[in-house]
């Protein structure tokens, strides 16, 4: 019994559900979890934050024996039973049965070869015994319980078939199948909208206690996201490199953080540092009665007529001059990046007019055309997608100078390359590396400078800090501030984050079903919206 489990003992305390005692887990020579004590009690909910890399998610990982090629030594007891001591055969008993885990992206944790509902069911099956039909019902309960609506056709989805609210809600519905007694949930809602997130918070919570009542299931989530911590856990753990430096009740950290690193954490919101604009600034883009339709197979129809359309933006009107940035918020599906692709000439549209720098899109031709795109740049929301895995960063960031600067040779190509890599708080030491090397905030940082280096006029920016933790976003936006102002950039920032619009932008504009419902200056917006819609944006965010 470990030290902890024998102190509950002497003082006749209920043991702990999890127990980890002095938990050290290392990669090679790399440490990557340094003795970490932790307990979580029967119904309890308990947040486990921490910057990309300081150990949280391979705490959570190690507690189901998912570490690969990993050394793992201390205590990791569940219901008196050491875990490290089991078999591989006795864990997968356990996994999904006893302790489920919710995944952080959950198109990458979904099978897309099967249903939402196969894969439902199939938890059952493996572990309940019961036969497929049963299984099948159980599975349709279990969507129609998070929240989905008509659970008996979307069991039959697959998963690139529901938005990103309905993936999540099916991995927790897959979760919850067997009714563990312990849930992981690693970033639930990192992704997420702000009513979606709100959303699945309440769905977490209520699921939660309804089970607590009748198995005691408790809850260890695992986050960068303070806010969700403060609206859900009951107890915090603070991680930092591995090392578990402060932990207590929310309330007792959230107003008296004893260590710096959780102070630093807490002190790192978005500040709004917007630059007013001239009032002689130029007009860079320009958007009039901008619609796009997407072709859609129409339910019922076959044959010649069995294609429609879908209007995914109606009529939009954005402006964004010189030194600027234009905040453009709404739900998903609200029709926000296929605007800013159209807005970059890379989606057809149906009727209106887009102009740059007071010239139609569709004026340009040949190397006019070109010098168009190095004057409109795009950072997309996860750049370890929109990286290339295969290419070093000299390459990725030298691209579009290879492309659209031709007569420079490969000596001041690379001096540019370094030149905006430091500009971005790199150096020339990163040129030979390739992105999985880097964190997440110094990957984005990366796809910035592959932006910038050809020295663009506007920056379309489509949720460049939604993945990354708060300290690593208020960096990254104090950069993008810093080049903007530098610049004298326009800027087109998409965001779910209202607190990173109200930081960021100067104007809004706000989305629902593809139409703009409502734009105007930030501040003005945010202290008196007019349209129910974007109130309810804004309820949801402070009630969030």
């Amino acid at each position: 019994m470990s030290a902890m489990g024998e102190n509950n003992a002497k003082h006749g305390m209920t043991p702990p559900l999890l127990e980890l005692d002095r938990l050290h887990v290392a990669f090679g020579d790399t440490v990557a979890v340094s003795d970490v004590t932790l307990a979580i009690q029967r119904g309890e909910r308990v947040a486990l934050v921490g910057e990309s890399g300081s150990g949280k998610s391979v705490t959570a990982l190690s507690i189901l024996r998912l570490l690969r090629d990993s050394q793992v030594s201390g205590s990791i007891r569940f219901d008196g039973q050491d875990l490290l001591a089991k078999s591989e055969r006795e864990m997968r008993g356990m996994r999904g049965s006893d302790i489920a885990m919710i995944f952080q992206e959950p198109m990458t944790a979904l099978n897309p070869l099967y249903t939402v509902g196969d894969q439902i069911a199939e938890t059952i099956v493996m572990h309940d015994g019961v036969a497929a039909n049963e299984a099948r019902k159980r599975a349709v309960a279990l969507l129609g319980r998070t929240g989905i609506a008509e659970p008996g056709k979307r069991v039959n989805n697959y998963p690139h078939q529901l938005s990103g609210g309905q993936r999540q809600r099916a991995m927790i519905a897959m979760a919850l199948a067997c009714r563990p007694r312990l849930l992981l949930a690693d970033e639930p809602t990192t992704a997420l909208d702000v009513t979606i997130r709100a959303q699945i918070v309440d769905l977490l919570l209520e699921l939660q206690r309804d089970e607590a009542e009748k198995r005691g299931m408790a809850v260890l989530l695992i986050t960068h996201d303070l806010n969700l911590v403060r609206h859900f856990a009951q107890r915090i753990a603070v991680m930092e490199k591995g090392v578990l430096v402060e932990s207590g009740s929310v309330e007792q950290v959230f107003e008296s953080p004893q260590h710096p690193y959780t102070q630093r954490l807490l002190a790192s919101r978005p500040q709004r540092t917007v630059v007013p604009v001239l009032p002689i600034s130029p007009v860079l883009l320009e958007a009039r009665d901008v619609s796009v339709d997407f072709k859609t197979k129409l339910p019922g129809v076959s044959g010649w007529f069995r294609s429609g359309h879908f209007r995914a933006v109606a009529d939009a009107n954005v402006s964004v001059r010189q030194g600027e940035t234009l905040g453009i918020v709404g739900e998903s599906g609200s029709g926000k990046s296929t605007l800013a692709m159209a807005l970059l000439g890379l989606q057809r549209t149906v009727r209106g007019e887009i102009e740059f720098q007071g010239r139609a899109l569709g004026s340009y031709r040949g190397l006019e055309q070109t010098a168009l795109r190095s004057n409109m740049q795009v950072v997309f929301q996860d750049p370890f997608s929109s990286l290339s895995p295969r290419q070093t960063i000299e390459r990725i960031v030298g691209e579009g100078l290879a492309l659209h600067r031709p007569q420079m040779s490969p000596e001041a190509r690379r001096d540019k390359v370094v030149s905006v890599l430091r500009e971005v708080g790199l150096d020339r030491t990163v040129l030979y590396r390739y992105p999985h090397e880097f964190s997440g905030g110094q990957r984005q940082r990366i796809a910035i400078a592959r932006a910038l280096v050809l020295e663009p006029r506007i920056l379309i920016l489509d949720e460049p800090t939604s993945s990354l933790d708060v300290s690593i976003q208020q960096q990254v936006l104090k950069l993008l501030a810093g080049l903007q102002q530098k610049y004298n950039l326009g800027f087109v920032f998409i965001s779910h984050d209202l607190a990173v619009i109200g930081a960021m932008a100067h104007r809004v504009a706000v989305m629902q079903n593809g139409s703009i419902v409502e734009s105007g200056d930030v501040e003005q917006i945010f202290a008196t919206p007019a349209h129910p819609y974007t109130r309810k944006l804004l309820k949801a965010a402070l009630d969030y």
